[in-house]
């Protein structure tokens, strides 16, 4: 261990200053079981993403199926609406899942949302179109997507605080991004297999019939997501903040949600301006490109299609990249430079891709998606840190949500409102630049977290043996300060 990390347990170990240390004082982590949480936690984020890159995919088509005699531009709108009406929810199921993932444990929330999604997923694909039930049809289109939204609520800051409170302070960065790779790992299988049905498929079939597809192979992927979610155990943290409470149970009750806001105001205004930084960024790039390259610049969908496709898979490697590297030079720096990269190149990215050239149109996506990449390899086990053991899933849960919720999951929506409003195809940049300046004030006042342990949580190590090393450590520095 670093000085960084034995300097980052002064807030556990002073606590009790009088304590002689020992290896049962510090979380050994099972490398087995860590490498199944990990897995478990992304595959629930790519069936949540799997059903994004499908509907971002597909919304020219499914904005004529559901919103016939409407200009395109005007499907394109009400798409996004559905889209962002599931936004609306999320902070309700922030609220329902997180006081209840911190009350009876992660992994129970966790199957509970996974397989809430899969069934909203697979119920779009069996709504009518418009053409047979009028109105009726849109109606069930934004009913799926409230269930989507309102289970989609609890997953995020369950999984992240799953795999945070698993792994141990030293790698806590790359094992929480593979949280963000199982994000474009679910995107890329959900935009690839329309990508490959929009070449295979003439217009009147994919319109027919082939659309609902992509929708119902989420079935079975949440079925094999929930049985992998069943077989993992609780978090070490989550154990041991479960057996301290039951030994102080009738001193101290379990802290309300209001009182828990109130008590991390603070800290909850920070998860909010860091996720508006990455998910305006995030559903820019993976929900509004898409439509914005056919609908707004007039590109063929198959290239449209295939050009972010590309993005995507070069930016997974990139996410573990950034994952490995901000546990050395710390969350602060990579967020940072990934909110001045936005300032200067946004602008720039958005002028290459608005010539309508494919070669620089792929350059200023993949511009986009390498800043991209500075937050989903960091953002992970950032937001996890902000809170406390008793507090986490709740507070991530609930402050996430809202952020989402009024800045990231509407940012399709409003880019395609303003860009029709002022004509101008350079609003998308602007709105970039605009959550680069938020997310650099954040940033400022944001503590660091790389290589320390977890609010309110014991230190976490890999082995016995590297323990003993942190335990020796400590009480030098003890002896040093003392003397």
């Amino acid at each position: 261990m670093g000085d960084n990390l034995a300097a980052g347990k002064k807030h556990f170990w002073n606590k009790k200053p009088k304590k002689e240390l020992t290896v049962d004082d510090i979380t050994i982590v099972d490398r087995k079981m860590l490498r199944r949480a990990v897995g478990a936690a992304a595959l629930g984020n790519a069936m949540e993403w799997f059903d994004f890159g499908v509907y971002s995919y597909l919304a020219v088509t499914i904005g004529k199926i559901f919103f016939p005699g409407a200009s395109q531009a005007a499907q394109l709108i009400a798409t996004f609406g559905a889209f962002s009406a599931a936004f609306l929810v999320r902070p309700i199921g922030g609220l329902f899942f997180g006081p209840l993932g911190d009350r009876i444990g992660r992994q129970k929330v966790l199957a509970i949302t996974m397989i809430m999604m899969a069934i909203g997923t697979f119920c779009i694909g069996l709504i009518p179109s418009y053409a047979s039930i009028g109105i009726l049809a849109p109606i069930l289109l934004l009913t799926a997507r409230l269930v989507q939204g309102f289970s989609t609520g609890g997953e995020y800051g369950g999984a992240a605080t799953f795999i945070a409170e698993y792994s141990t302070d030293k790698r806590r960065g790359f094992m929480g991004s593979w949280l963000e790779f199982g994000t474009l790992g679910g995107y890329l299988l959900g935009a690839g297999l329309v990508t490959g049905m929009t070449a295979a498929m003439s217009t009147e079939t994919l319109m027919s019939w082939g659309w609902r597809v992509p929708f119902f192979i989420a079935a079975p992927l949440g079925l094999f997501g929930l049985y992998v979610r069943l077989k993992l155990e609780e978090t070490p943290a989550f154990q041991k903040h479960m057996e301290e409470q039951d030994k102080r149970e009738h001193e101290k009750p379990p802290i309300g949600v209001w009182q828990m806001l109130r008590k991390y105001q603070a800290q909850m205004l920070k998860c909010i301006g860091l996720v508006l930084l990455f998910n305006v960024s995030n559903y820019m790039l993976t929900s509004y490109m898409p439509s914005y390259l056919t609908g707004i610049l007039g590109m063929s969908e198959l290239s449209g299609l295939l050009l972010v496709l590309v993005v995507m898979f070069v930016m997974m490697p990139l996410t573990l990249f950034w994952g490995h590297w901000n546990d050395h030079l710390g969350r602060r720096p990579v967020i940072a430079l990934g909110a001045i990269g936005l300032l200067i190149f946004a602008l720039p990215c958005f002028w290459l891709i608005g010539t309508g050239n494919l070669l620089w149109v792929f350059v200023g996506l993949m511009m986009l998606g390498i800043i991209h990449t500075c937050f989903s390899g960091t953002m992970p086990s950032a937001l996890p840190s902000l809170f406390a053991t008793d507090v986490r899933y709740s507070a991530l849960a609930i402050g996430f949500n809202i952020s989402v919720s009024l800045f990231g999951g509407t940012t399709p929506l409003m880019t395609a409102w303003l860009v029709e409003k002022s004509g101008n195809v350079m609003m998308p940049a602007w709105y970039l630049m605009g959550a680069a300046v938020i997310g650099l004030i954040t940033v400022f006042f944001m503590r660091e977290s790389a290589r320390k342990p977890l609010h309110g949580s014991a230190p976490a190590v890999a082995s016995e043996a590297e323990a003993e090393s942190l335990i020796k450590k400590i009480k030098l520095r003890r002896q040093q300060k003392n003397h």
